[in-house]
């Protein structure tokens, strides 16, 4: 894929344009809006490889927006916000998001996300790799690597980018406990810093999807103290 094309939304004119120059100026190709309803009109429009969206705005809200994008879309979602508070944190990542970013930030901690996002979802998320014919299967678990599926008892199951990584991850280790740093330094390509719930709510919405009871996981297991295995 030659040219990314990245969402930016936020109601504030100056923020937007901001961006626009931090990203324009790393070569990629920025198209934006201004509240939730425009965004939805210019995901629609046209192919785009992220989602950068602001929490609080009007007509729409970015978590509203996320939750309407992940109905059938998983291009990576960047919630930005002025709210710094875990629970608010948990509530961007519980809508779909795949990664948060607190404001102010600075131009290098946007493109260090932005890099991030774009490279696990074009190099090793659902945009690419269409080489790879691999299909792993685990009991009643199938992920096909080359179409970008995930099959739970024969059915198919929707994960966003982050969460098919996820499994993947697991899937070609089964039975090996994966701490929720290795987790986020293996999906996310970045250095992991208090990492715990980011990964924990992922790990939450994966189970939601696959298990027949997610307050008894049959697969997707937690090792309290370690981490996470994908083990029957």
């Amino acid at each position: 894929m030659d040219e990314v094309h990245i969402l930016v939304v936020d109601d504030d004119r100056e923020i937007v344009y901001i961006i626009k120059k931090i990203l324009t100026d790393e070569g990629y190709s920025v198209h934006t809006a201004y509240d939730g309803e425009e965004a939805m009109k210019v995901i629609q429009g046209r192919e785009l490889q992220l989602v950068i969206l602001d929490v609080m705005m009007p007509k729409m809200n970015g978590l509203m927006a996320t939750m309407r994008i992940r109905e059938e879309n998983n291009v990576p979602i960047l919630i930005l916000s002025a709210k710094g508070e875990e629970s608010d944190k948990v509530l961007g990542l519980s809508t779909g998001a795949d990664d948060y970013l607190v404001k102010p930030f600075t131009q290098a901690e946007l493109i260090a996300r932005v890099n991030s996002l774009l490279r696990r979802y074009l190099k090793l998320g659902s945009a690419a790799d269409i080489h790879n014919k691999e299909v792993i299967k685990y009991h009643e678990l199938e992920l096909d690597c080359a179409a970008k599926k995930f099959f739970v008892r024969g059915n198919e199951v929707k994960l966003t980018s982050t969460e098919m990584k996820i499994v993947e991850l697991l899937m070609r280790r089964p039975g090996r406990v994966y701490t929720a740093e290795e987790i986020y330094e293996k999906v996310w390509n970045s250095e992991a810093y208090s990492v715990e719930n980011t990964v924990m709510i992922h790990i939450s919405r994966i189970r939601s999807k696959i298990e027949i009871n997610p307050a008894k996981p049959e697969y997707l297991k937690v090792v309290w103290g370690i981490g996470y295995k994908i083990e029957k």
